[in-house]
């Protein structure tokens, strides 16, 4: 509710910015009218056959601009527009808490992991310079390996952005067993591009031999694809106006370019995006929730730096989901090896303690919490996610 109200607030100020734009435009134009006009019976004045006074030019020029009155005028929208946007900046104030300090917990960090994600970040946008800057002030050489790893990655990703596939290939021949045993078919997509590549620069014969030397030893498994690939031979020059042109799409190498990267990514045991990124990520979409927790137990003289764990669920999007769990709804724990989580006669699910709380003995009938179904401990079935 509070962000509609807060968009239409800012609707308001661009609509009110607009008409300010557009009177001050009209004034503008109005004075210059008037004054060109006057500067056009000036320059005749000085013909010795017209006798103009200058003077009076100038004087029905002064009493025309008051007459328009520009300084009313955009006096007027300017003070439309600096009190639609006061309240604007009002009720961000008022919404939006600016001092996010409120939300923050003193929580000691592992300074080698913290350091280590900061220097993975830069790395891997190839930023290699502020990577071993980090590095360097933090004093921990023994993250240099990271440099390394990625170095490679950004100099095959470099030679793709100007369509040269040779390191690609090459780091997919020396990693083949690997990238084999992850089921991906990257060589096959890497070599359709530089087969395609051939065929746009009109070398049907340098696009056959290409495909008879690097494609058909992946086509037992890949049929289909190499098919439409060999289908683009009678189109060399025009795939573009060919019935393949989706071929020729520059998505395509943006795709594997990603692939690529994930790969790279995986190989090294690192997720394809930056943890520090993500991270900040999630905490920026949690952060209205944990400033309003803080303003809630502020004002029940709760101590929010005292809290093992937080009272109220953090959403966040299905991309900070990484595996699946299960916190109770009755106690709020997560459901670990030593509290599994368990389903009842009626279809309800439970953290272990907190069943074994409700019943109170393995042989005690309870009430689900959630409906009126009674169930025992027995008729609980623990469930593996």
């Amino acid at each position: 509710m509070e962000l509609n109200t807060i968009k239409d607030a800012f609707e308001r100020v661009v609509k009110k910015q607009k008409l300010s734009s557009s009177k001050s435009q009209e004034v503008i134009h109005q004075v210059g009218c008037e004054i060109e006009q006057a500067l056009t019976e000036i320059l005749s004045a000085q013909d010795p056959s017209s006798p103009v006074d200058q003077r009076s030019i100038l004087s029905e020029l002064k009493l025309k601009l008051n007459a328009v009155g520009p300084v009313q005028q955009l006096e007027g929208s300017h003070k439309e527009l600096n009190l639609s946007l006061s309240k604007y900046t009002k009720l961000l104030e008022r919404s939006l808490n600016p001092d996010i300090s409120k939300a923050y917990r003193d929580v000691d960090f592992d300074h080698h992991i913290v350091n280590q994600l900061i220097a993975n970040h830069f790395y891997r946008q190839g930023l290699f310079d502020l990577g071993d800057g980090i590095i360097d002030e933090a004093g921990e050489p023994d993250l240099t390996i990271l440099k390394s790893q990625f170095l490679v990655m950004h100099q095959i990703l470099e030679a793709m952005k100007v369509k040269n596939l040779e390191p690609a290939l090459n780091w997919i021949c020396a990693n083949r067993e690997k990238l084999n045993q992850n089921g991906v078919n990257l060589e096959l997509r890497l070599h359709s591009l530089q087969f395609l590549e051939i065929l746009r620069n009109d070398r049907q014969a340098d696009a056959l031999k290409y495909a008879r030397t690097h494609l058909a030893p992946l086509a037992s498994p890949h049929k289909d694809e190499v098919l439409k690939l060999m289908g683009c031979l009678l189109f060399a020059g025009r795939l573009d106006n060919s019935p393949y042109s989706e071929f020729t799409s520059p998505t395509h190498w943006e795709k594997t370019m990603e692939e690529l990267t994930g790969q790279f990514c995986s190989l090294l045991e690192q997720s394809y995006n930056s943890p520090l990124s993500m991270t900040m990520a999630a905490g920026f979409e949690g952060l209205p929730t944990l400033l309003k927790l803080a303003n809630v137990m502020a004002a029940k003289k709760q101590e929010w730096q005292a809290m093992k764990q937080l009272p109220v669920p953090v959403e966040l999007g299905k991309e900070f989901q990484f595996h699946s769990i299960f916190v109770c709804p009755v106690s709020r724990d997560q459901a670990s090896e030593e509290n599994p989580p368990m389903l009842m006669p009626c279809l309800h699910v439970l953290c272990k303690q907190s069943i074994m709380k409700l019943s109170k003995s393995s042989t005690r009938i309870f009430k689900c919490p959630y409906c009126p179904a009674d169930a025992s401990v027995a008729q609980c079935r623990q469930l593996h996610f």
